[in-house]
């Protein structure tokens, strides 16, 4: 028909979702790390952070779940079958299994340890060790989980990812009886990386569609983080500031930290595994270290040591020779 806007094709929806992602991850990453260094006196404790990410993801897609899950039960009626779809009361559209297993990972752990990463390590650390580290995990659990090989140049790739990692977790690792606590940043933010890839991995194992499977993890970690927290705070066992910090904080950390890193990147970094699978998306991220490193520097006024230059560097190529010659699957 004339005027029809032309149909996009796998590929380049894609590439469009992994430039969406790319800044988003580059920007989390600088504004976490300003939001969480305790030299810039912040406002939120990093277990705050995490409850305003909930709060603001959780206020856009719990309702979403639960028309999901309206929807499946409804044609599920029409079909005469039993309406059981979802779990969670409603709220969440996968069943209750999938949704504890991709919440845990994607949602509730890999937020706990990245943004307590954040407290005690820089920037231009997460840049290397958080979307740094993801192919290396990935293409790990890829090959038991998803039957992938690990091709010669991806193995070219790895290696430079692991010895990128070693130069700037290991410099730390040698300091950490000097007083330092760069080193437990370092940890938190592998560990990090660790279980975004085993979500990853999961995503492309069960074919989960990329609203279903962002509303399922945000859904099991609100209604498991959110209350507690809330509960925890309120009789004054934890010490937070989420209930005394200014209001433009709250909700700018809640705009930024929930609604865009969460429900606009987690819908696009799906989008790419169902595009390029989960190794090759994570690869796709190959600009992120050396962006948001060289954002923290401009921005944050951080330095970047050789070491952490050479990282970068090694993390960069490692990537770039993993997705070298990678087709797209299709989805």
């Amino acid at each position: 028909m004339p005027g029809t806007l032309p149909r996009l094709s796998p590929k380049v929806v894609g590439l469009l979702a992994a430039l969406v992602t790319v800044l988003i991850w580059t920007a989390f990453i600088v504004v976490a790390r300003a939001s969480a260094d305790p030299t810039r006196a912040p406002t939120l404790t990093p277990f705050d952070i995490v409850f305003v990410r909930l709060l603001g993801a959780g206020l856009v897609l719990l309702p979403v779940g639960w028309w999901l899950t309206r929807t499946q039960r409804s044609l599920q009626r029409q079909a005469g079958a039993l309406p059981d779809a979802g779990s969670l009361w409603g709220l969440s559209p996968l069943p209750l299994r999938l949704t504890v297993l991709t919440g845990s990972f994607g949602g509730l752990l890999y937020g706990l340890f990245a943004y307590s990463g954040f407290a005690f390590a820089p920037a231009a650390h997460a840049s290397v060790l958080l979307p740094g580290s993801l192919p290396l995990w990935t293409a790990l659990l890829a090959v038991p989980l998803l039957g992938e090989r690990i091709t010669r140049s991806r193995a070219t790739g790895l290696i430079c990812i692991v010895a990128g990692d070693l130069l700037v977790g290991g410099a730390s690792l040698l300091h950490a009886l000097d007083g330092s606590g760069v080193w437990r940043g370092d940890v938190l933010f592998i560990l990090g990386a660790f279980t975004w890839s085993c979500y990853s991995v999961m995503v492309r194992k069960y074919a989960l569609q990329a609203v279903h499977a962002t509303t399922a993890i945000t859904v099991f970690a609100f209604l498991v983080y959110v209350p507690t927290y809330a509960a925890l705070v309120g009789f004054g066992v934890v010490s937070g500031h989420v209930f005394t910090a200014p209001l433009s904080d709250v909700v700018w950390q809640m705009l930024m930290q929930g609604v865009a890193s969460v429900v606009v990147s987690g819908i696009t970094f799906n989008m790419m595994i169902r595009t390029f699978g989960p190794v090759r998306s994570t690869m796709l991220t190959a600009v992120v270290p050396g962006l948001s490193a060289l954002s923290a520097a401009l921005y944050l006024s951080e330095p970047l040591p050789w070491n952490v230059l050479i990282g970068l560097t090694l993390v960069t190529l490692g990537i770039v020779f993993g997705v070298r010659q990678a087709g797209v699957k299709k989805p």
